[in-house]
């Protein structure tokens, strides 16, 4: 085991909150909330939604906060700092899964900052839906115009890092998410009151049993609710771990957690006051997924007036709630590599940004060179073979591993767990929580998994 300087610390408790939940904050939140809400009833799937975060997102997020906190090292030495080196190995599963998980997040932050060029230039302008449709086609057939966005993804982040925990990142991160709430707020308002806008609000708010009886019924919806709740916070990787590590004893951890996932569930709720009354007001159907964000939206904006303006302002913000994103993982997979090795902040970083621009080409070039390489069968991409190691099997997974950690004795236990995570003032766990936690907890998060292998393999 490498040697180790002095633990850094971030300098603020909202230094702490704005990093965790850049972390948890993404494009996810953008395309896929505002879809599944207006789907599954409206404010129908946004209720159970807030509920599924209460029961599986915050005692997960609680978990890895206190095992970091209590460890004081990243998700690589996690266990053996707390005395349980036989469980090792998910710590090793969990530097695995940060770095897949940025072997394609990478390429998809490039697409934000591809389209953000090509608005406030000017390329959609006059463009139709098969012309723009045809354009992001185009992009993603280019090498160069792929691998070029993605390179200067990985190097600007690990350049953050870089700098240091308090300097580089904690600052950046600050200003990058105070600049993303901010812009979220222009473009809400800015939306909800175009002409038409109220039927895109009704669709994401008002409830409607209607819509569920007509998508599967309350199984279904309680099923995405809890999907979305669960993989909106990027739980299972250590990904909240690492930043419990940098944090004292001031504050009880169940609070924090519940502060980051009230920000989380505020952008996702926000965002969908962007793409659904835009998508109303000019009669277009919100679709989902990268079609939504890569094709229709840039139509909606070449129909409002001033709206290069606002297209360019919509890219940036999503650039932004992608590179928080890579920001706060590129962080973990710092800390792991300085833990194992005792490197310093610029050599690690120097040596990450290496592996990350190799590792994360098979990606970028899944539509050019490697466009006939199909991992997953049919017409899959390296990006959804990666997706779906990453969303469907360790991020699952990892959680379960954390709940069966905290919660039983042959981990670090219920009354550790608990003992660490209440330290400080605020919202405690209280030992009437301790079934729930130990069994039914991992079997819901279980249920998720399968869920999920049964959505792909039976396709």
């Amino acid at each position: 085991m490498a040697t180790h300087e002095k633990r850094e610390t971030l300098g603020s408790r909202l230094g702490f909150i704005l990093l965790s939940a850049g972390c948890a904050i993404g494009i996810g939140n953008v395309w896929r909330f505002p879809w599944l809400a207006g789907r599954y009833g409206g404010a129908w799937f946004v209720l159970v939604y807030l509920v599924c975060l209460a029961l599986l997102g915050l005692p997960v997020m609680t978990m890895e906060f206190a095992m970091g906190r209590a460890a004081r090292r990243s998700p690589a030495l996690l266990y053996q700092a707390l005395g349980h080196g036989g469980w090792r190995w998910h710590g090793a599963v969990s530097l695995a899964g940060n770095v897949l998980l940025m072997m394609y997040y990478t390429t998809v932050a490039g697409w934000m900052l591809t389209y953000f060029f090509l608005s406030a230039t000017g390329a959609f302008a006059g463009l139709g839906s098969a012309a723009v449709g045809a354009k992001f086609g185009a992009l993603l057939a280019s090498p160069a115009v792929q691998a070029g966005p993605m390179a200067l993804v990985v190097l600007a982040g690990f350049a953050v890092c870089a700098i240091g925990l308090r300097s580089g990142l904690e600052r950046v991160s600050k200003w990058l998410m105070l600049a993303l709430l901010a812009l979220m707020a222009v473009l809400a308002a800015r939306n909800v009151l175009l002409p038409g806008a109220g039927g895109g609000i009704r669709y994401l708010l008002v409830p409607d049993a209607s819509a569920v009886a007509a998508h599967g019924g309350w199984s279904a919806l309680v099923r995405e609710a809890m999907n979305q709740a669960f993989f909106t916070l990027s739980l299972g990787v250590g990904a909240m771990a690492i930043f419990g590590s940098y944090i004292g004893r001031d504050h009880a951890l169940p609070g924090e957690a519940l502060r980051v996932t009230l920000l989380d569930t505020l952008v996702a709720v926000c965002a969908g006051l962007i793409v659904l009354p835009a998508c109303f007001a000019f009669g277009v159907e919100p679709g989902s997924g990268p079609s939504l964000l890569f094709v229709t939206l840039p139509n909606v904006f070449n129909g409002m007036a001033g709206g290069r303006l606002w297209g360019s302002l919509f890219f940036v913000f999503m650039t932004f709630a992608a590179f928080s994103t890579v920001l706060a993982v590129f962080e973990n997979i710092l800390a792991c590599v300085r833990d194992l090795t005792g490197w310093n902040r610029p050599r690690a970083a120097a040596v990450c940004t290496a592996a990350m621009l190799l590792l994360s080409l098979p990606c970028a070039l899944g539509w050019s060179l490697l466009a006939g390489w199909h991992p997953m069968g049919g017409e899959s991409s390296v990006l959804d073979a990666e997706d779906f190691l990453v969303s469907n099997l360790l991020l699952p997974l990892g959680a379960i591993v954390y709940v069966l950690f905290c919660c039983h004795r042959w981990g670090w236990g219920w009354d550790r767990f608990v003992a660490e995570a209440n330290a400080g003032r605020g919202l405690r766990l209280a030992n009437w929580m301790r079934p729930y936690c130990a069994w039914i907890l991992p079997l819901a998060v279980l249920s998720i998994f399968a869920a999920g292998l049964w959505s792909v393999f039976s396709r």
